[in-house]
């Protein structure tokens, strides 16, 4: 399938083949439902290195049944004795998000969100973000991914807990209208083993849809999410926490502001590292070549009119003479001038090498 091109973001950044990695920091409801704490976690992630910092917006009343809403949820990370009580504590309103939105946007980042339920994307469309994130539990929502089609923004689908089909099926919905859309690989487990990442499916989503293609990582460390930028991941999507001991089910697999920016410079790091694709010779190399490498030496004082036999000359450093690549073209050659004992060959030395061979 032929690639689409990279996705123009309304701030102007571009994401896609060829671009930088657009790192995210997922705050999602670790900010535990505290102003305070979100505002910090905006001012980390920019200092951190994040592209972006996305936060999760809920409307319990219409994502959750009644009788979910009522059970009980006394666990040692709730929040509140039931579990609408729970999720209400760790909820940030509208206004609140478009306070960090304007925080985040001064910071040079672009904000944007999940929405889990109709009334929480009414909400975001309003709020005007220029960028729109379905978790992996809404892949599977066709109503609100028909809405985001016909809104039109960049929207980032998160494949977790998905087949094929599944995913078939959301970007069918998603790409009837002008959405750009971009896919995220990743394993919903929190955490996820290294071995259950799976990052190389990204090349079977990148095939099979012709979409930018990132990674969504939910495992302790950091190599499986590097493994993916060096597999092609445009996009990198990481949980983000101030401390990963604070009281919840995400903390724990997460990234704090001092992993945050390891990430992030290893990240640059392996996207530089990917640049050069074809082998050449580095100017810092070229020097180390003249250092390291040897030159065609006389082993013993020569005189003009010999021919050069085995037992006259030797390979020795520095490297910035005659390269013994030419060793079998020096040999038998008639010498035009006495060497001494080490000085290095050249081609102006010999009567008929300097024609048999470039220099």
């Amino acid at each position: 399938m032929t690639p689409h091109p990279p996705i123009q973001l309304a701030s102007g950044r571009r994401i896609g083949p060829g671009q930088p990695c657009f790192l995210i920091a997922e705050v999602g409801n670790n900010h535990q439902g505290s102003m305070d704490i979100a505002r910090q976690m905006v001012h980390e992630a920019a200092r951190a290195g994040a592209d972006a910092v996305k936060f999760q917006k809920r409307d319990n009343a219409a994502l959750f049944t009644q009788a979910g809403l009522c059970a009980p949820y006394t666990g040692a990370n709730s929040f509140g004795p039931t579990y609408g009580e729970h999720r209400e504590a760790l909820e940030l309103t509208l206004p609140q998000l478009a306070e960090l939105k304007a925080e985040a946007e001064a910071l040079g980042m672009v904000f944007f969100a999940s929405a889990w339920d109709m009334p929480s994307l009414e909400g975001l469309i309003g709020m005007d973000v220029e960028l729109f994130k379905v978790a992996s539990a809404d892949l599977t929502t066709i109503p609100m991914l028909r809405r985001l089609s016909a809104v039109g923004r960049p929207v980032i689908l998160s494949t977790g807990m998905s087949d094929l089909a599944d995913i078939d099926a959301a970007v069918r919905a998603l790409t009837a209208g002008t959405a750009p859309v971009a896919l995220l690989h990743c394993n919903s487990s929190y955490p996820c083993a290294p071995e259950d990442t799976g990052v190389p499916v990204m090349a079977q989503l990148r095939s099979r849809y012709g979409l930018p293609v990132g990674y969504s990582g939910h495992e302790s460390g950091l190599a499986p999410t590097l493994a993916a930028v060096a597999l092609g991941a445009c996009i990198v999507e990481r949980h983000f926490t101030l401390d990963k001991t604070m009281r919840g089910t995400d903390h724990k697999a997460s990234l704090d502001p001092a992993e945050f920016a390891q990430l992030s410079a290893m990240v640059r790091d392996t996207q530089a590292a990917l640049r050069t694709t074809t082998k050449r010779v580095f100017p810092a190399e070229q020097q180390c070549a003249a250092k390291l490498r040897k030159s065609i030496v006389a082993a013993r004082p020569l005189r003009a009119g010999q021919r050069i036999t085995e037992a006259d000359i030797a390979a020795k450093c520095p490297g910035t003479g005659l390269s013994p690549i030419h060793w079998d073209a020096v040999l038998g050659q008639s010498l035009l001038r006495d060497i001494p004992a080490d000085a290095q060959l050249c081609w102006e030395d010999m009567e008929t090498a300097q024609h048999a061979v470039g220099r």
